[in-house]
């Protein structure tokens, strides 16, 4: 079997980092050790320092394409063939051009791992799947070239190319990243002091993340239980109480001070006090969690102290916050509560304890956690033995007062007492032992323990029988206690599970991490049988924790909720009633599921419902501007053929440029709506290859009213960009003749600049604007500005389609479209398209 390569990443927070000239670096030192090491493709921006590394590295010619002629990628045919120990790939989230085998540069760099080939490549932080919302809001480029995370996770190795604004922006202005006429605009723009820093603190924190799950990967692993203090975490315990909101502020100052620590905040469901408490509780609780930055979680055990160190050692807590025990002295006597036993068993993880206003207001025994605890055992057994003991010495010494009935009652409340504290075991020990103390001091003949008359004999077979059954009611009740306890803690967490699966939009992983953290195992995942019961392959659907197996039959727990669906958990063998709640959690995630299916489900009928919306606006909205156009045609081809009208020449001609006008108008109207249908059934697939945005322009104006009114302002040294010609022609030509409708006469201006890894063009106009909040309903399907009717626009027409076609056609490759103010009033279009890069 092939060996599967291994993958190393270099990620930076922002181009010019150096992560080319890293990997260059590295390719460098393994050459010089041996390593056949070859360069699949690198990109040199320009950079002579990063060109300078080249020299000496064995490079596999690019692959040219020669429907898209100027383009080339990796020539990924002849790099398998190479087959070298070790290729640089640059550029990981790259989007291959047109006519490769596949459509992005990671599905690459995947085939050659498959084929046994070791990958070095780079990628930025802002190409993250997971981060590109969060970079558009910072930095107001929204990035079209993306990878999933998975494949950044699954790298074997992964280092983060670091540099501090500051330097990076002077390395910026010495032109060691871009060419001097980009400089000044990208300084301003995305390399803002701010942006940089935002951006590197993402870099940090998604490494640090990536790390820390590796981490968590190796000690579970290895099954390393103790703490490794490698990361501050804070864990807090809440009972629900009063005093808990106290508790988990003070825990929150903590992990501020120690460094902007993680916060967990843990709730233990059991049938004490702890688990039943005040309605709305730990709803406000959970509000308060995420008030101060914690994440709230719950877990169930009947041994609270176990459970809260468990938690904190699988979350490889360093701190442990709970609040002091509600105790009273007397009940500490018995109980020394759940802190004492948290401290003396906690090793590494400091423990905190908080003082509060409820601090020893309990005025009730200590609760307990089954049916007969150790302490309450230990001392029915010590009863056993005084409460006859003393029984007797009262008998003795009260001879003269009391008779043997009254010793009777006496042995039988010792029993009675013994049994109701200590259970069966005790009770009959007391029975025994009273009732051959009974026979040997108070019976005749005393201090013998012949038995004189059968009364007597009757009397301690009576004891026994009384103590027997008083334990068996005591036992009984206190095992009813102990199931309901744990009824109402199951209860209290499937109500838990249930409100996850009803509250959120996408349930599943968010149930599965609470599983895994209620029942302390170390993954839990939901498999699906591919292809139906024919086959023995498991897809996992979703997983919670490093997934441990890939069959049911290899997890410790495999609960089959239907046949070809199974909820499997790793890390420990759960007891028979664990495994039936687990069953109860199955039908949740089953119907998680079916819920998550169900809404991508609605959202596909209600595309179509708002298609079939679309098609009844169309039919509303081209009655007039079909007929208007036709009507002119009609009417003027009617007057050129009556014989009866002499028309001089000049009106012949006016006709005659009147049914070609409308004709133009009736064309433009046709292709808006057929170019609106293609887009909506995603039947565009545009043919990009590098354009200019000048010779594009030129021929848009062709045939476009008015068009003496526009003019060009478009440098044709700025780079091409990667575009279908014909589509970005109507993009161009869809936006002038939009500005020209409404600029009021006022002339239209087209600039282009170069920005980032990207060339705008903008259509510049100075009529009246359009305010900010309307501006994306410019861009929907059957709109027109302002709602203004064409018979209003000095016989504008249309039927609202020209710029969400022009929007459509620019996303279909790659760009976008979008609207800002004209400085100094009117409106102003950006087409944005990535640049070719040479």
């Amino acid at each position: 079997m092939t060996r599967r390569g291994e993958l190393r990443i270099y990620l930076g927070a922002a181009p010019g980092v150096g992560k080319t000239f890293a990997m260059l670096g590295e390719a460098r030192r393994r050459l010089e050790r041996g390593t056949d090491v070859v360069v699949g493709l690198v990109e040199t921006h320009g950079r002579s320092k990063t060109a300078e590394l080249l020299d000496g590295l064995e490079v596999v010619p690019r692959r040219p394409l020669g429907t898209h002629p100027g383009l080339d990628e990796m020539d990924l045919d002849a790099v398998l063939a190479r087959k070298p120990e070790v290729v640089l790939v640059d550029e990981l989230a790259h989007t291959n051009a047109p006519g490769s085998r596949h459509r992005k540069r990671w599905k690459d760099v995947e085939e050659l791992l498959e084929a046994g080939i070791d990958v070095l490549t780079t990628v930025n932080v802002q190409h993250l799947e997971s981060l590109n919302d969060v970079v558009e809001r910072i930095t107001g480029v929204r990035q079209q070239e993306t990878v999933p995370d998975e494949v950044v996770r699954r790298a074997e190795q992964l280092e983060l190319v670091d540099i501090t604004p500051e330097a990076l922006r002077r390395r910026l202005a010495h032109g060691n990243v871009y060419n001097a006429d980009k400089v000044d605009a990208a300084l301003a723009n995305y390399f803002q002091p701010g942006n940089l820093t935002a951006l590197r603190e993402l870099a940090l924190l998604w490494v640090a993340d990536e790390v820390d799950v590796a981490l968590q990967r190796y000690r579970t692993d290895k099954r390393i239980s103790e703490v490794w203090e490698t990361r501050e975490r804070v864990v807090v315990a809440l009972t629900g109480d009063r005093e808990s909101e106290t508790v988990l502020r003070r825990a929150a100052r903590i992990a501020k001070r120690s460094g902007a620590a993680d916060l967990l905040a843990v709730h233990v469901l059991r049938g004490d006090g702890l688990s039943g408490p005040p309605a709305g509780a730990l709803v406000r609780l959970r509000t308060l969690a995420d008030d101060v930055g914690a994440s709230f979680h719950t877990v169930v055990g009947d041994d609270v102290p176990a459970a809260l160190l468990d938690f904190a050692r699988g979350a490889n807590a360093t701190q442990l916050v709970i609040g002091t025990s509600r105790r009273s002295r007397m009940a500490r006597l018995f109980d020394e509560g759940i802190g004492a036993r948290v401290i003396q068993e906690s090793g590494t993880i400091d423990v905190h304890m908080v003082s509060h206003a409820e601090a020893g207001r309990g005025v009730r025994l200590p609760a307990l956690r089954s049916a007969l605890p150790g302490m309450r055992r230990v001392l029915g057994w010590v009863l056993a033995l005084a409460l006859p003991t003393a029984a007797t010495l009262l008998g003795v010494l009260l001879r003269d007062v009391i008779g043997l009935s009254t010793d009777v009652v006496l042995f039988f409340l010792a029993t009675v007492v013994t049994a109701l504290v200590g259970g069966l075991g005790p009770a009959l020990l007391a029975a025994a032992a009273g009732g051959l103390l009974l026979n040997f001091f108070l019976t005749p003949p005393l201090y013998s323990f012949t038995i004189g008359q059968t009364e007597n004999l009757i009397t301690v077979l009576a004891m026994a029988l009384v103590g027997l059954l008083v334990a068996l009611v005591v036992d009984r009740a206190a095992r009813r206690a102990q199931q309901a306890a744990r009824a109402q803690a199951e209860a209290a967490l499937l109500a838990s599970f249930a409100r996850t699966v009803l509250t959120r939009t996408e349930p599943l992983p968010r149930l599965l991490e609470k599983v895994r953290e209620a029942f302390t195992l170390h993954s839990v995942a939901l498999l699906e049988r591919r292809d139906g019961p024919a086959t023995d392959e498991w897809d996992c659907v979703t997983s919670s924790g490093p997934l441990g197996c890939a069959a049911p039959e290899e997890a410790d727990v495999d609960v089959e909720i239907e046949e070809d669906l199974h909820l499997i958990g790793s890390g420990r063998a759960l007891p028979a009633a664990d495994r039936r709640l687990l069953e109860v959690v199955g039908g949740q995630a089953l119907l998680a599921l079916r819920s998550q299916r169900a809404a991508r489900d609605a959202d596909e009928s209600r595309r179509r419902a708002e298609a079939t919306e679309i098609r009844g606006a169309l039919l509303s909205a081209v009655g007039h501007d079909l007929r208007s156009p036709l009507t002119s045609i009609k009417a003027a081809a009617g007057s050129l053929r009556d014989p009866n009208l002499r028309l001089p020449p000049a009106d012949r001609l006016e006709l005659t440029a009147t049914i070609e006008e409308s004709a133009d108008r009736l064309t433009a109207l046709v292709d808006n709506l057929l170019d609106s249908s293609r887009l909506a059934a995603g039947a565009v697939t545009p043919l990009l290859a590098p354009v200019g945005y000048d010779e594009v322009a030129l021929r848009a104006l062709v045939g476009l009213r008015d068009a003496e009114r526009v003019k060009l302002a478009i440098d044709e040294s700025l780079p091409d960009v990667l575009a279908d010609a014909g589509l970005l022609e109507r993009v161009v030509a869809n936006v002038v003749d939009n500005a020209l409708r409404y600029a009021g006469g006022a002339p239209v201006v087209l600039r282009a600049s170069e920005y980032a890894d990207r060339v705008e063009l903008r259509i510049v106009d100075s009529g009246p604007g359009v305010p900010r909040h309307a501006r994306e309903a410019l861009f929907a399907p059957f709109q027109r500005l302002g709602g203004v009717s064409p018979s209003d626009r000095d016989g504008a027409s249309g039927v609202g389609l020209g710029l969400s076609v022009a929007r459509g056609f620019t996303e279909v490759m790659g760009g976008t479209l979008a609207a800002e103010d004209t400085p100094g009033g009117g409106l102003t279009v950006v087409v944005s398209l990535p640049a070719v890069v040479i």
